[in-house]
């Protein structure tokens, strides 16, 4: 055999090789090599999808944060106005209360010191009559003489 004719057969089995390749290989690589690129396009374009629905879900919570930071501080600025009143209430509560204590000390001093001079207006009263009767060296009757010694008593 020549070289020519092997040549020839060789072109002819190469070529019902490329033949049978096309017709019964190549389909099945061409369409899993499709189901491929069209899984990684999902997958890509399901990326993207989640990429935008995390930023959308970052603004909204963004969004709470911010709003939960103004509850929180309107909260915070209203417990401190009630915290503000109840003490302004109690500081008047205990300076009434205060003012009622002076007072009632006040007036139980002055009681107090009424009775201390009716004590020493009596002590007084008695010293008198005691020093009249010794410079008189007689008994003074206390009995006879209440007025007198009432009279002395308010002058006292």
């Amino acid at each position: 055999m020549s070289i020519t004719s092997t040549l020839i057969v060789q072109i002819i089995v190469f070529l019902l090789l490329v033949a049978f390749t096309m017709k019964f290989i190549w389909p099945p690589i061409a369409t899993a090599l499709d189901e491929r690129a069209g899984k990684i396009a999902d997958g890509l374009a399901a990326a993207d999808k989640a990429k935008a629905e995390l930023s959308a879900a970052n603004q909204r919570v963004e969004a709470e944060l911010a709003k939960s930071r103004d509850e929180t501080a309107v909260r915070l600025a209203d417990a401190e106005r009630r915290a503000q009143t109840i003490i302004e209430e109690a500081k008047a509560r205990a300076t009434e209360e205060g003012n009622k204590i002076v007072a009632a000390a006040k007036a139980e001093a002055d009681q107090q010191a009424i009775r201390v001079r009716e004590t020493l207006r009596d002590q007084v009263a008695a010293l008198a009559v005691k020093g009249a009767e010794q410079i008189l060296r007689k008994e003074v009757n206390a009995g006879v003489h209440a007025d007198l010694l009432n009279r002395l008593k308010t002058e006292l």
